[in-house]
């Protein structure tokens, strides 16, 4: 509880653009367990030209309050900045339209950022796969999300399993890139530069969130457009702090993609380890685009709607 005797306000942000699974991911939000002293409220900020899931928003009963914006269009950005500005909360928690919650998911959040006072605390995403998918692909769990540590740090995160301090001056009046809502990206660059303006980055490993992988999404295809994508934003970041000279990034982007891609051809009787090291070759093969300048490619939006 805080020195005025309130319960301390948590805002769940829920972006969608045209998902079914909505509804499973807001039904799994009325199973949360709430720490004593939290109070939450759920905003579902859609992301569609017409206010589509608001009939789906309507129907629902929660035991939270709902709060339903209405935030065309097509451009994932313009949904998530709409949560910051609405959030009443001391905490903001952002979970994707196609995943569910675990029971204790918030708990485990909470309890890890009071105990390390973060300003940013990441939980993992498990994927769950279908029949159709690709044996290696389910042995590798390619799709399921964790952090990247370097150096022993966290330097950047995701928002499909996310809690943030609101109160942060890392966080404060942040908000994230309309010009890479439609590419992706935009969370990558949102929590660089919170990292990058002293916030902390810290893991809660067993806050548990799930995400079903379509029949679509199975696809090495998919794989290797979002790989490219993700090494285009992280090149043009190395290119906008200009850490170091241009072409030292070049190379050593070219350096890991070609050894990345002869890795793959050496380990053509492991599926698991040939296309791992394929799509990290795609990845670096990115960050030489990123660093060229090319613009990130689209694939959010009217691409990501199903059939």
């Amino acid at each position: 509880m805080n020195t005025a005797n309130q319960p301390i306000r948590v805002d769940i942000a829920v972006c969608t653009f045209r998902r079914p699974m909505l509804e499973q991911t807001l039904r799994s939000l009325a199973n949360l367990t709430v720490p004593p002293g939290y109070a939450v409220r759920v905003i579902v900020a859609d992301n569609d030209t017409v206010p589509s899931a608001k009939p789906l928003v309507d129907r629902l009963r929660l035991p939270f309050e709902i709060h339903y914006m209405h935030c065309p269009a097509g451009n994932i950005s313009i949904a998530r900045n709409a949560c910051l500005d609405h959030a009443r909360g001391t905490f903001l928690a952002f979970i994707d339209d196609d995943e569910t919650a675990s029971s204790d998911w918030l708990v485990h959040l909470i309890v890890q950022q009071r105990e390390l006072s973060a300003d940013v605390v990441l939980g993992p995403v498990k994927a769950e796969y279908a029949e159709p998918a690709p044996r290696w692909m389910k042995s590798a769990d390619i799709h399921s999300t964790r952090p990247v540590w370097i150096s022993g740090e966290i330097r950047t995160g995701y928002t499909c399993n996310v809690l943030l301090d609101l109160r942060s001056k890392a966080i404060a009046r942040r908000r994230f890139s309309l010009a890479l809502g439609k590419t992706g990206g935009e969370d990558t660059e949102y929590f660089t530069l919170v990292k990058q303006a002293g916030g902390r980055i810290v893991f809660a490993a067993d806050a548990w969130v799930y995400e079903p992988v379509p029949e679509n999404r199975a696809t090495l295809s998919w794989l290797a457009r979002r790989r490219f994508r993700m090494g285009q934003t992280h090149g043009r970041l190395l290119l906008e702090q200009g850490s170091s000279s241009l072409v030292k990034q070049l190379t050593l982007a070219g350096a890991k993609a070609g050894f990345c891609a002869v890795a793959s051809l050496l380990t053509v009787l492991s599926p698991v380890s040939r296309y791992h090291y394929a799509l990290r070759a795609v990845l670096h093969a990115g960050v030489v685009s990123g660093l060229f300048g090319v613009r990130e490619i689209e694939q959010y939006g009217a691409t990501e709607t199903p059939a």
